[in-house]
């Protein structure tokens, strides 16, 4: 796996126009997982990269008139199947923490990559997420290396309002994983 302009070459791009500047074109050095799946507990479906990228249809289903309106995006989302996608080169800001705090800092999204799981919180991940995951953070650590100590949940960074990745996410698994790879986190 290797970097082009902040793109991860040879996965599936769909640029979100969600996405600005880094402040002081800072570096990122935090990682946030999350969780999307759109409706609500189904997956598949384009509807993950019309919500990123501005598109989504309204009356496509009723949960969607609640979001359609959203201005959000995540540097990439990692279907169940282990797929790779990716909205917003690493370098840039995407939308993806909202109001956030992580280690006394406001507004992640400043300073952070957004990975995206297609999945719940109460569902296991598959073990092809797992496996696009780990790859992904590693290469992003090789890139960003203070990213390494940093990597947490959304639910962490903004607890009064999300729970994801949720109770379902390995986190053990996942620093095992990297681990085995070499990657010291």
């Amino acid at each position: 796996m290797q970097l082009q302009d902040g793109w991860i070459a040879g996965v599936r791009q769909v640029p979100s126009p969600h996405v600005n500047q880094r402040p002081d074109e800072e570096s990122p050095s935090l990682l946030v997982i999350h969780n999307i799946s759109l409706p609500p507990g189904e997956f598949g479906g384009p509807w993950i990269d019309k919500l990123f990228t501005g598109e989504l249809d309204p009356s496509a289903d009723p949960y969607f008139a609640g979001i359609c309106h959203l201005q959000v995006s995540a540097h990439c989302l990692i279907r169940r199947d282990g797929e790779i996608v990716q909205y917003v080169p690493f370098h840039l800001r995407a939308w993806h923490a909202g109001v956030s705090r992580y280690q006394g800092r406001e507004a992640c999204n400043d300073f952070s990559v957004g990975i995206e799981l297609e999945g719940t919180d109460t569902l296991p991940y598959t073990d092809a997420q797992y496996q696009s995951l780990q790859a992904v953070t590693a290469l992003l650590i090789q890139h960003y290396p203070a990213m390494a100590q940093h990597i947490t949940g959304h639910s962490d960074i903004a607890p009064e309002r999300k729970t994801d990745p949720g109770p379902s996410f390995d986190w053990a698994r996942f620093y095992a994983d990297l681990r085995s790879t070499g990657v010291k986190v």
